[in-house]
C-alpha cells in the first residue's frame, strides 16, 4: 500500500505563503511611469538614499526599511547641524554619533503616506545614490532635475 503525504503540499503552499507576504519590490520611477531601478525589499530589508548636501557638499542619507509592507523612515544620516540640517523636535529616539563624524538620528519610524517618497533630482555634485541590496544605483545621471519616486510595492 502506497502510502500520501498530505501534509507535504500543505507545508509547501504555507511556504510559498509566507515568502511572498514577506516579499515587496522597490522601484524609482519618473514621473512617465519610466522604471528606473528595481530591486527586492523584502520583510526587515533596509535601503538608503544618499546625496550630497547642496550647500556644505556633506553627506546625508535616509534609510528606510519595509515593515509589515509599508515603507517607513528608519533613521538619518546627517554630517552636521548646519543649512537645514539637524534635529526635527519630536522626531526620532536618539542621536549616535557615527565612525568618522556626524550622527546618525534614530528611531525615527515615520510611516511614508502611499508608501511612495517623491524626490528631486539633482545635479551630479549632489549625486543622489540608493542603495538597496547590497547595490548602489546612481540617480543623478539617470534622472537630473526630475522629479522620481521611490515606491514599495508589498506583494
Amino acid at each position: 500500500m502506497i502510502r500520501r503525504r498530505a501534509g507535504r503540499p500543505v507545508a509547501a503552499a504555507l511556504l510559498l505563503w509566507a515568502q511572498a507576504a514577506g516579499a515587496g519590490t522597490l522601484t524609482v520611477e519618473t514621473a512617465e511611469g519610466a522604471v528606473l531601478v528595481t530591486a527586492r525589499a523584502p520583510e526587515g530589508a533596509e535601503w538608503c538614499l544618499t546625496w550630497n548636501h547642496s550647500v556644505t557638499g556633506g553627506h546625508v542619507a535616509d534609510c528606510f526599511v519595509n515593515r509589515e509592507g509599508r515603507m517607513i523612515l528608519a533613521r538619518s544620516y546627517l554630517h552636521d547641524f548646519s543649512a537645514g540640517l539637524g534635529e526635527v523636535e519630536g522626531r526620532g529616539g536618539r542621536l549616535v554619533s557615527a565612525p568618522g563624524g556626524g550622527y546618525w538620528l534614530e528611531d525615527i519610524d515615520d510611516a511614508i503616506e502611499g508608501n511612495a517618497l517623491p524626490v528631486r533630482i539633482g545635479r551630479p555634485s549632489t549625486d543622489h545614490r540608493l542603495s538597496v541590496g547590497g547595490r548602489q544605483h546612481r540617480l543623478s545621471p539617470r534622472a537630473v532635475g526630475q522629479r522620481v519616486h521611490l515606491v514599495l510595492t508589498p506583494e
